[in-house]
């Protein structure tokens, strides 16, 4: 057997290189190393599960009222709680009246007086206007009463303007239902001192309801008003509702990144409760009819890829796909497969493109023999 002799220089990478090579040749008597098929699992492509995408939302009322007094005051009682349901112009709470009835009776009073300055006012003018018909008096002084009844009908007017504005503080201290609905909620109790137009009830008016949801950012661009959708019910499993989107909000909430979304629903009456949980799906037109789970796809340079086993052979190529949103366990394949396709579900990082495999089910079983 020849020996080999390296110098001080020969570098280090070839040292490993002819080592490697002589141990090999000394394993296997100079014989290349055959390398042995390696077994994989392979399936066919199965329907895109990520068709259709969902999302959460709640029963809300078409119609919903924050409630609140129009005037500061002290809350003295609370007529009805969360759930109750109430009719057009009931009343829910009561402020303290004692000092908007004062100021009702002050301008009642103020009323009264410019009522009477009027009056007298008025009675000059008529007796000044005889006694300058009668040039007993001059037509400046005529002038000057028919000025100061004009000014004591304006302090009237005014004084009744007042009265008016009186009468209406003193009755806004009584929060009134504006339509039929049911109290969703309630931020203030008895004692509390509310100021004006601090919201104190939530009314969710009787009529239609409708589903609320979040539309996160990435899925924005595929929902627009009067798009057709599918509701369920979590407490009605199984039971599904055609339905529309009504309206997207063009602005993002600034918390949560999500866009407010509402949809109507075609259901029997008395199907949709308010508060109950729902289920919006929407069909995603992206994705394709078949998917593959997850492990199958591969990241490249180039985008995304699966090992394809061909049977015949028993060689896989690694070819380039085109994927839809992921799924919790598989992804649709928008483009790059077909029906017929034997893909490798598992392992494939661990494979090269070309490699021989041995492509067997789940039940470990051979393909295609």
């Amino acid at each position: 057997m020849r020996s080999r002799i390296f110098s001080a220089s020969t570098p280090v990478p070839a040292l490993l290189a002819a080592a490697l090579a002589l141990s090999l040749a000394a394993c296997g008597d100079g014989k290349p190393v055959v390398e042995a098929p390696r077994p994989v699992l392979v399936a066919q492509p199965s329907g895109a599960i990520n068709a259709v995408s969902a999302y959460a939302g709640e029963v809300r009322a078409r119609e919903e009222s924050p409630l609140s007094f129009r005037v500061a005051g002290k809350l003295i009682e609370r007529k009805v709680d969360v759930g109750a349901h109430v009719a057009a112009g009931q009343v829910l709470a009561v402020l303290d009246p004692g000092d908007l009835d004062a100021q009702a009776r002050a301008a009642q009073a103020q009323y009264a007086a410019a009522e009477a300055e009027y009056a007298r006012a008025r009675a000059d003018q008529v007796r000044f206007a005889q006694l300058s018909k009668d040039q007993l008096v001059s037509r400046s002084a005529q002038d000057a009463q028919d000025a100061a009844a004009k000014a004591a009908q304006g302090q009237l007017n005014s004084a009744r303007a007042n009265l008016e504005v009186a009468k209406n503080q003193s009755a806004y201290t009584q929060l009134r239902a504006p339509s039929a609905g049911v109290i969703a909620s309630r931020n203030a109790e008895a004692g509390q001192v509310v100021a004006a137009g601090q919201q104190v009830f939530a009314l969710a008016a009787d009529g239609a309801r409708e589903i609320a949801f979040a539309v996160p950012e990435g899925a924005i661009a595929t929902f627009k008003p009067g798009q057709e959708v599918l509701i369920e019910l979590w407490s009605q499993a199984g039971k599904r509702w055609p339905g529309r989107v009504r309206e997207v909000s063009p602005a993002a909430d600034p918390a949560s990144r999500t866009y407010a979304a509402r949809v109507t629903v075609d259901a029997p009456d008395g199907t949709l409760e308010l508060g109950q949980s729902a289920r919006i799906y929407q069909a995603d037109a992206a994705a394709s009819g078949l998917s593959v789970p997850l492990a199958a796809v591969q990241r490249t340079g180039n985008g995304t890829a699966v090992f394809v086993a061909d049977i015949g052979s028993g060689i896989v190529k690694l070819k380039p796909v085109v994927v839809g949103p992921y799924g919790q366990e598989r992804v649709p394949v928008v483009k790059g497969l077909s029906a017929n396709d034997w893909v490798v579900t598992a392992g494939g990082h661990l494979l090269r493109d070309g490699q021989k495999v041995v492509a067997v089910d789940r039940d470990n079983h051979p393909v295609g023999k």
